[in-house]
């Protein structure tokens, strides 16, 4: 089976925001550090992540902190630019603007999530970007899911937290692997393509030691301690990742990966059906779509091998990873 690698064309949910439409971005880090913060107090910083526009809406500094740390090579959208979310990150009102300081998602004036310290505010950005596509991009088929491709095959890891599928992702894609997705897998309705929505990896408690000392001169975001989730660092995602960002891949495995400590890499065939079942309960909008979501999610499924992977060290999962590649070109 050959992958062939194919581009985003226009359809519903692809911004097209090119400046005059030349081809030409302007990309965040060639604004000033106090232009992108002034952006986000006032008419907000207007961004292309993949197939989503966003305008963003904060004057808290962590999250203007963190835009500039890891977002530095993502194009603006321009004024005249179609945006598709508007996020606001505001503060708490009365007494918590000065004590116990909250940080607040907003969405169409609506607070969305529960409020957290305001320290969380940088993480709650990246929360709520993913909330508004799980909760409205229904002209794809998404899954809650890392994606990883190679040779235009594309790996659809979906896990539960603590699996040690975040780990497993930050590692590929430093190891010859493109990354497309840590979270979510963004599944055409039409050819079952996997369109990337490559924005940092969230890595949480030992897992950011762990990528430090795999991914030497790593650019993380500052961590986040005492959140729901422990510890969180977000990483940054290679320059030329993003260069190829419009690029679509097909699927072709379907692993769950379990990071067991001390353990050999172990990978193992599991059947289609099963796992069918189980990208459906990990999907988010998989009974909305209907007869249309299980369509998709069949083209998925027989298009792909499906395995568990059981790991420990990375190096080990690399090699296993890389065999795959092997295995198919022979």
């Amino acid at each position: 089976v050959l992958c062939q690698r194919t581009y985003s064309v226009d359809h519903p949910g692809v911004s097209d925001n090119r400046v005059g439409g030349s081809g030409q971005f302007v990309i965040l880090g060639q604004q000033s550090p106090e232009a992108v913060r002034l952006k986000l107090k006032s008419n907000g910083l207007r961004l292309q992540i993949g197939p989503f526009s966003y305008r963003l809406i904060s004057s808290i500094e962590a999250v203007a902190d963190g835009l500039l740390a890891l977002y530095h090579d993502y194009p603006l959208v321009p004024e005249e630019g179609f945006i598709d979310y508007t996020v606001t990150i505001s503060r708490g009102s009365g007494l918590h603007r000065w004590t116990r300081r909250q940080a607040i998602f907003e969405f169409d004036g609506n607070a969305i999530f529960v409020p957290l310290p305001e320290s969380h505010a940088f993480p709650l950005l990246e929360w709520s970007m993913n909330w508004c596509v799980s909760m409205h991009a229904h002209h794809y088929l998404i899954l809650h899911a890392a994606v990883i491709e190679r040779e235009g095959c594309a790996v659809i890891m979906p896990a539960p937290p603590g699996s040690g599928k975040s780990t497993l992702c930050a590692g590929l894609v430093h190891r010859g692997w493109r990354l497309l997705s840590d979270e979510l897998a963004l599944i055409s309705l039409t050819d079952s393509s996997i369109t990337p929505f490559g924005r940092p990896i969230s890595l949480k408690n030992q897992s950011i030691d762990i990528i430090r000392d795999f991914v030497p001169g790593a650019v993380f975001s500052r961590v986040v301690h005492d959140t729901s989730k422990g510890s969180i660092g977000l990483l940054k995602v290679p320059k030329e990742h993003l260069t190829r960002i419009r690029e679509t891949a097909k699927p072709r495995w379907i692993v769950f990966p379990k990071y067991v400590a001390g353990s050999t890499p172990q990978l193992t065939p599991r059947s289609k059906a099963n796992s069918m079942l189980e990208l459906g309960r990990n999907s988010f909008n998989y009974m909305v779509l209907g007869r249309t979501g299980f369509e998709v999610l069949t083209q998925v499924i027989d298009a792909s091998e499906c395995y568990d992977f059981q790991y420990s060290q990375l190096d080990d999962a690399t090699a296993v990873f890389d065999n795959l590649v092997l295995r198919r070109s022979m």
